[in-house]
């Protein structure tokens, strides 16, 4: 069974083009420009912008969900223009649950 960034990688097809160094270290990180990425998740997984937050001023992390099936994808995009998926799953969940049990892992 693939995991499920390895699912993405192989459905999208794509190639590292410029992974920075410390991403490119990582076999299941495939990076390409946004533009081709971010079309490939919403025609293929029907994903959309669900939110994301600047973490530098070179650095953007952005998730990506389908609200009909529950998938996600987190991509880390850079101001020269190139996104990589950092991680992907399944069950995604628009915020936390009202409550949760005391001595709860999440």
């Amino acid at each position: 069974m693939k995991t499920p960034v390895t699912l993405a990688v192989s459905t999208l097809g794509l190639t590292a083009l410029f992974a920075p160094a410390a991403l490119a270290q990582q076999d299941d990180i495939v990076c390409a420009e946004r533009d081709a990425i971010v079309e490939r998740l919403g025609a293929d997984f029907g994903e959309q912008p669900t939110g994301g937050g600047v973490m530098s001023r070179e650095q953007l992390l952005e998730i990506w969900s389908a609200p009909d099936t529950g998938t996600w994808t987190a991509l880390m995009t850079f101001a020269d223009g190139t996104s990589c998926i950092v991680g992907s799953g399944e069950n995604w969940h628009q915020g936390l649950p009202d409550a949760v049990p005391a001595g709860t892992r999440m």
